[in-house]
């Protein structure tokens, strides 16, 4: 009698979606960074310089940001400065940019 043998593959399935995940994360967070420095506003440029992006949990997340001591300010405002904006915007005015990269490297591209 023949004996078939099944091979799950969906570790390997796991592992590369993991792997394509994290690439799309890195890929996001760059382009996200990007259009961050491009709106931030600029006094020093000390801001702008600083601002980075990291990915976490194992590539299924990214984060934004500066680790500049006045950034929330300039991103949120005071009582004495108005609001000006520059992550916030970068990640929601492109969602669709984000989205489209994200599909992209998830159909192998």
């Amino acid at each position: 009698m023949a004996q078939i043998t099944f091979h799950s593959h969906i570790d390997d399935i796991e592992k590369a979606t993991a792997e394509q995940l994290a690439r799309a994360a890195e890929i996001i967070g760059m382009i996200a960074e990007s259009y961050a420095k491009q709106s931030c506003p600029v006094d020093t440029g000390n801001l702008r310089n600083s601002i980075t992006h990291a990915t976490e949990d194992e590539g299924r997340t990214v984060v934004i940001g500066s680790a500049v001591e006045y950034a929330p300010y300039v991103e949120l405002g005071t009582s004495r400065q108005k609001p000006q904006p520059y992550l916030r915007p970068a990640i929601e005015n492109h969602i669709p940019e984000y989205q489209a990269v994200l599909q992209t490297i998830l159909q192998g591209g």
